[in-house]
């Protein structure tokens, strides 16, 4: 192993949370914002995205998060807000947009089926690139994909029971299905000369749909380049330095840490063990990881939309990838069982997750 790979693998995390007055009611961050560095507007009203800085240790990566939100939390506090952890709104409540040009071209782009991005908040993991080994992390990435599982927070949508991921499934096969080839995930990609062919001809098809919907080019230039434009799961970001692993749900800092120390390490495997692609089971052991023909990967990761942890099959591919499955309990699993949500039941859930999110970072501050 050389002296640049002998380096921890360093992390960052994203995680998004819908904004509640103290009834449930979404609202807006508003000062919020203001509360902490990494504390950002989304581009729908009620949500307030927290980002850490990149980190070498779990230990870093812990501290950073969890003194961020809870900065945001004593703000929150002071002006009568909650942050939620859960995935969607659940019920048929609208969400707003924020005005922007760029919300502006995706509605012209993807259409009325927009709609569906607005009720999502997740999580996003980034792992810094190794030189060299790159698109082995963007397709050990892509296999892990099935993880999203993990961390489903939410089954409902518009007031009905939608899948174990109800987020996954309005990103993937509702909002981007006229789209695929910007929200699907992309198969295994030989180099990187290979992902920016990619990327060069999926930003040409969307300029051509944006001007095909009445958006001028330059408009679309001034606000999209070909990194930007796309919104496939994993991806390799030039911009930051990482591959990007956009999957999970939002949800307790706790589950968040977890997973990406987990994703991390099997990514970081990388460094001394040989990988291979084959077959249908995948594996990782100290010295070899085996990622699953693609085919398989979406086999996997259908399951873990529609049926999360509760899919054998998606249990033991995990756990044959490194994750300790039984160290997850997805709300997903604990609040599914209905077919409809009403409005008023969807505050009391809300306010029901923000009590523990809170719990969850009083107890790490007292650590």
């Amino acid at each position: 192993m050389s002296e640049a790979t002998a380096e921890p693998l360093r992390r960052s995390i994203e995680v998004e949370y819908w904004v509640v007055e103290d009834d449930g009611s979404l609202t807006t961050p508003g000062e919020l914002v203001d509360a902490s560095s990494g504390a950002e507007r989304e581009f729908v009203e009620p949500v307030l995205e927290v980002k850490t800085t990149p980190c070498s240790t779990t230990a870093e990566l812990r501290e950073d998060l969890y003194g961020r939100l809870g900065d945001v939390l004593s703000r929150a506090d002071q002006v009568g807000k909650r942050l939620v952890p859960l995935a969607t709104p659940m019920s048929d409540e609208s969400v707003s947009e924020r005005e922007s040009d760029r919300t502006r071209i995706q509605n012209r782009v993807v259409g009325s089926d927009f709609e569906y991005v607005r009720h999502c908040a997740g999580t996003h993991i980034h792992v810094e690139q190794r030189p060299g080994r790159e698109i082995d992390q963007f397709n050990t990435l892509v296999a892990l994909d099935p993880a999203l599982a993990l961390l489903n927070s939410s089954p409902y949508f518009d007031g009905r029971r939608l899948a174990a991921g109800a987020r996954s499934k309005l990103y993937r096969r509702m909002a981007y299905d006229d789209v695929p080839h910007q929200g699907w995930l992309w198969r295994y990609a030989d180099d990187t000369r290979e992902w920016s062919r990619r990327l060069e001809r999926r930003f040409e098809e969307f300029l051509t749909t944006a001007v095909d919907a009445g958006v001028d080019r330059s408009s679309v230039e001034a606000n999209f380049d070909p990194e930007s434009a796309i919104w496939t799961p994993v991806q390799l970001r030039s911009a930051f330095g990482t591959v990007e692993w956009r999957s999970p749900d939002n949800a307790l800092p706790s589950d968040v840490l977890r997973l990406a120390d987990s994703v991390a390490g099997v990514v970081e495997r990388l460094d001394s063990a040989n990988l291979r692609i084959e077959g249908e089971r995948g594996s990782v052991t100290d010295d070899t990881v085996v990622l699953p023909e693609f085919d398989q990967v979406l086999r996997y990761v259908d399951a873990a939309i529609e049926e999360g942890l509760d899919s054998e099959a998606v249990r033991s591919y995990l756990d044959r990838m490194g994750f300790d499955v039984e160290a997850y309990s997805p709300v997903s699993h604990e609040i599914d069982g209905r077919e409809t949500v009403t409005p008023a039941e969807a505050r009391e859930l809300r306010l029901r997750h923000a009590d523990r999110l809170e719990r969850d970072v009083r107890s790490a501050v007292r650590q």
